[in-house]
């Protein structure tokens, strides 16, 4: 057994990268500045993206979106149940209504087909899920939003880096990024709007700003314009230059760790094959980068004689840091009783639900930790 522990995951940050930030902390100027000016830049650089907006959170897009876009009562909002509970949070406290999607049940990611399903005249936004690095179909997911005429935002929170058919996730249409610690960049929290409409991206920097007509960053002035007035209430989103900075030094390095991490899980994947307990997820078909995020398995359940949690319980007694990306959204409490959701409804996110967890993956991974983490769980799957 490993003396140490290991962590699902850990930040991958350089000495350089903590330098930046002294400077900025140093420099006088630590809040929305040239450093988040320059953040935005290189992001559209490497994105392709027209425009991209940064905010203190994924979340905090989400909010702003759901603000953008006037989401209310009377509205509904498609959506995974495998996912994490930001976007079903917002769409609640908006007034509007979550309508949940069933993934498929070994790619756990929803199809055209079953989003096609769930439309009805009250459907205002569509919110895909890239998961754990694989990328969606967006062609199909593409053709039945333009058919219904709704709106189409890809949460993109597991997906930077990642490509469909040539083209990285945030070129085209509408896409949410996050910078959380666990992603594959970090701002330390941080997330990101990217899309093609220009309008939609102005409101989205004034709303996230006080409602303010310009940026917390004038670009021309070099500081807030003094006769700067609310358009709009709005919020208070902006990214501060000392995290910017950080997310600069990470996204020149992220195809690089993007690269270490399909080491990472490339190596699992072999190790792991030949454990029957243990079922992979299944890699879809059609062309495109994987972002590789997570390491996602399933554990069977009556072959393991044994719960996923306490799997996981084992796990960490044998120094394995794990995580569980998700718990479906729609069983759990308030969903539950709010919106009448009950289990049977999602059958294959259900399934996944109950034995899914996240092996510890991050660039800094050696090869001997991930001999470690497969060592223990023969080691528990024996017993």
């Amino acid at each position: 057994m490993r003396d140490t522990f290991l962590p699902f995951s850990k930040p991958c940050i350089t000495e350089a990268e903590i330098a930046a930030v002294g400077d900025v902390l140093r420099s006088g100027w630590i809040t929305t500045g040239p450093k988040g000016a320059q953040f935005e830049s290189d992001l559209k650089a490497y994105t392709g993206a027209a425009d991209v907006v940064c905010m203190t959170s994924e979340t905090s897009v989400m909010q702003t979106l759901a603000r953008a876009i006037d989401l209310g009562p009377g509205d509904e909002v498609i959506t995974p149940s495998m996912t994490w509970v930001s976007m079903v949070n917002i769409t609640a406290l908006s007034g509007a209504t979550p309508v949940f999607v069933d993934c498929d049940r070994d790619t756990l990611m929803i199809t055209a087909e079953a989003i096609e399903k769930a439309i009805t005249p009250r459907t205002k936004l569509i919110v895909p899920v890239h998961f754990a690095g694989a990328i969606l179909d967006m062609d199909k997911i593409r053709a039945v939003a333009a058919k219904h005429n709704i709106m189409l935002v890809e949460d993109a929170a597991h997906a930077l880096g990642g490509a469909y058919k040539g083209e990285k996730v945030g070129k085209k249409g509408h896409a949410m990024f996050s910078f959380h610690p666990i992603k594959n960049i970090t701002t330390g929290e941080g997330g990101m709007f990217a899309t093609d409409d220009q309008a939609l991206a102005d409101r989205m920097r004034s709303l996230k700003f006080h409602g303010l007509g310009v940026d917390a960053y004038d670009r021309q002035t070099h500081g807030r314009a003094p006769q700067a007035q609310v358009v709009e209430p709005g919020f208070k989103f902006n990214l501060p230059d000392m995290q910017a900075v950080l997310g600069i030094g990470q996204l020149a390095r992220v195809d690089e760790m993007n690269r270490k991490r399909g080491y990472i899980m490339q190596q699992y994947a072999e190790k792991l094959n030949s454990i029957d307990e243990i079922i992979q997820l299944k890699q879809p078909d059609y062309e495109f980068t994987h972002a590789h995020h997570l390491m996602v398995v399933r554990l069977d359940i009556n072959k393991a004689a044994m719960s996923r949690d306490d799997f996981m319980s084992e796990l960490k007694k044998r120094n394995i840091g794990t995580g569980l990306h998700f718990r479906c959204v729609h069983l759990q409490k308030y969903y539950r009783e709010a919106f009448n959701c009950a289990p049977g409804m999602l059958p294959d996110t259900e399934w996944n639900s109950e034995r899914i967890l996240s092996l510890p993956m991050f660039p800094d991974m050696t090869d001997q930790d991930i001999d470690d983490v497969v060592a223990a769980i023969k080691d528990i799957l024996k017993k």
